[in-house]
């Protein structure tokens, strides 16, 4: 390392006789340009002309380098100059500095901090600013962790008895900002919020901004920092299929009738629902129905049983279950299937994350100073969308072909059961609720004497609600059964109709979206500050309207109100009323003049 040994007063005398000497020079250049650059020639003819022009070219020439040398002179001067005043500053500083420290130290070992002199500003380490000097100093600034996602923004540092309060770092993702500092005891104002941070998680909430540091004596408070906003809420999603799905239900009892001369079986009895699950189970098959028509002329086999819904919950909805068989001998009729199950119900969407709540304005001074306003609310998100109702079941299959006649008889081939109804598809999911707008910080008190409340922040937009899913796909009808006649005698057999396909799912409901903010009240004049002790008190009237002129106190003393309820602040900071509860009083002497 090399060491310079300057004496600024040196430097800056040398500077001034350099100044001196280019100033010289600019004079001597100007008295020689006139008859030098404009010289006359000597006679009319071309001799005398050209020389003239030779010696008037060369003048000008060193006019202009002598402009050149000017311009770098002037340079060189004010290098020398700024070195010189440099060094002159950095001996004075390095006197202050030492003298500071001198000052500071005992300060600094008993109350752990300065006498005079800003506080540090916060770190990652060390979030939270410096307090500033006992006597005279600023606030550090608190550490922004906007770059740390679930950080808190570091608090601001207070001032001491004259100064400002540092400002809050901004929060991470879905943090709170850290809190303004107060402002000096006797003069001095609050430092600002910080900024909540944003969320990043899907459905999260946003951060709250960082309130506002209150002034002391005399000053403004600080405004309070805004809410972070909300993140959209995931859309719903069905679960995927597992090998071992819910169980499926159990088939209808079957049915079958004795001989009659004429016989009508009955229908099957009906699948049980299919259970829920994580992939719901199908519904049971409808029991068989079967006509036992011996010796008799007409026999028509019942309807199968229809299938159950599909059990709730998987990629879709259990399928339905098939319908049952119907059968007849003899000369009959086919039974129609059953009808598919409805499809099961899709998954909802999920909530939308809410905004942050805006932090509170600082109090103004307490004689005189305006309140900070409060920050802003975050904005909710929207509410994530629906997922697709299941598809319905398949209807069921009906009887294979009508029964034959019997020996002997006339008999007319029966016709092929209908096909079962497709099951309807099932409901979309409701979409996901919005987020609510966080609410707007409380505007700051004024100052006793004078000032203006802060102004309320405003609350922040709700999300909107998410999308319902789409209804799920009917089920397809099964086709109408085969109709054929085994008699020695040919009659026409008619074939069954087909069923009908099942209704598509209704869509799922739209999602509600979130409320708004709720704005903050705007405080003004006239509100006793929570951290200062409540002192005698002399009753005086409080004017109708704002800003009035109140009344004169009375002479009596009186003790003082009950106090207020309260909400604490962040550290460092005084507290302020949270209902804003208006004292109807002013301070007055303890004691009563004659």
């Amino acid at each position: 390392m090399s060491f310079v040994v300057a004496v600024p007063e040196a430097l800056a005398a040398a500077a001034s006789d350099v100044a001196n000497i280019g100033s010289a020079l600019s004079a001597a250049n100007a008295a020689a340009a006139a008859g030098t650059t404009g010289l006359l020639a000597a006679g009319a003819d071309e001799v005398s002309a050209a020389l003239a022009s030779l010696f008037s070219g060369h003048a000008v020439s060193y006019q202009q380098v002598a402009a050149q040398a000017t311009a770098l002179h002037d340079q060189f001067v004010q290098a020398l100059t700024g070195a010189g005043g440099s060094y002159a500053l950095t001996e004075a500083a390095n006197v202050q500095q030492n003298l500071l420290n001198a000052i500071n130290a005992p300060t600094q070992a008993l109350l752990g901090r300065p006498l005079i002199g800003d506080g540090a500003v916060g770190t990652a380490s060390s979030p939270d600013g410096q307090d500033g000097g006992l006597l005279f100093g600023n606030g550090g600034a608190g550490y922004n962790s906007a770059a740390t996602p679930g950080m808190a923004g570091g608090n601001g540092g207070n001032a001491g008895l004259i100064g400002n309060g540092g400002t809050g770092g901004s929060g991470g993702a879905g943090a709170a900002g850290g809190a303004g500092g107060s402002g000096g005891w006797l003069y001095g104002n609050g430092g600002n919020g910080g900024i909540g941070g944003n969320a990043i998680v899907a459905g999260g909430a946003g951060g709250n901004g960082g309130a506002g540091g209150a002034a002391g004596l005399w000053g403004s408070g600080g405004s309070g920092g805004q809410g972070g906003n909300g993140l959209t809420g995931n859309d719903g999603v069905n679960p995927a299929p597992v090998t071992n799905p819910a169980l499926n239900g159990a088939a209808g009892d079957s049915n079958i009738e004795p001989q009659t001369s004429v016989l009508i079986g009955t229908q099957g009895g009906d699948g049980t629902p299919g259970g829920a699950g994580v992939n719901g189970g199908n519904g049971g098959a409808g029991g068989d129905a079967n006509g036992n028509p011996a010796n008799t002329s007409i026999a028509n086999a019942g309807a199968g049983g229809n299938g159950a819904a599909g059990g709730d919950g998987g990629a879709n909805g259990g399928a339905g279950g098939a319908g049952g068989q119907a059968a007849s001998a003899g000369s009959s009729v086919g039974g129609d299937g059953g009808n598919g199950g409805a499809g099961g119900t899709g998954t909802n969407g999920h909530a939308g994350g809410a905004g942050g709540a805006g932090g509170a304005g600082g109090r103004g001074g307490w004689l005189v100073g305006n309140g900070g306003n409060g920050g802003n609310g975050g904005n909710g998100a929207a509410g994530g969308n629906g997922a697709i109702g299941g598809t319905g079941g398949a209807g069921g299959v009906p009887a294979n072909q009508g029964g034959n006649s019997a020996l002997g008889t006339q008999p007319v081939g029966g016709d092929g059961g209908d096909g079962g109804d497709g099951g309807n598809g099932g409901t979309g999911g409701t979409g996901g609720r919005g987020g609510d707008g966080g609410s707007g910080g409380a505007g700051g008190a004024s100052g006793w004497l004078m000032g203006n409340g802060g102004n309320g922040g405003n609350g922040g937009t709700g999300g909107s609600g998410g999308v319902g899913g789409n209804g799920g796909i009917g089920g397809d009808g099964a086709g109408g059964g085969n109709a054929t006649s085994t008699s020695s005698i040919p009659f026409d057999a008619h074939g069954g109709n087909g069923g009908a396909g099942g209704d598509a799912g209704h869509g799922g409901t739209g999602g509600d979206g979130g409320d708004g903010g709720m704005p903050a009240p705007v405080d003004v004049a006239g509100y006793w500050p929570a951290s200062t002790p409540t002192p005698a008190m002399a009753v005086a009237a409080v004017p109708a309207v704002p800003g009035a002129p109140m009344a004169p106190p009375a002479a009596a003393t009186q003790a003082a109100p009950a106090p207020v309820t309260l909400t604490a602040q962040t550290a460092g900071q005084a507290a302020t009323a949270s209902a804003g509860t208006r004292l109807t009083a002013v301070a007055a002497p303890t004691a009563t003049p004659a």
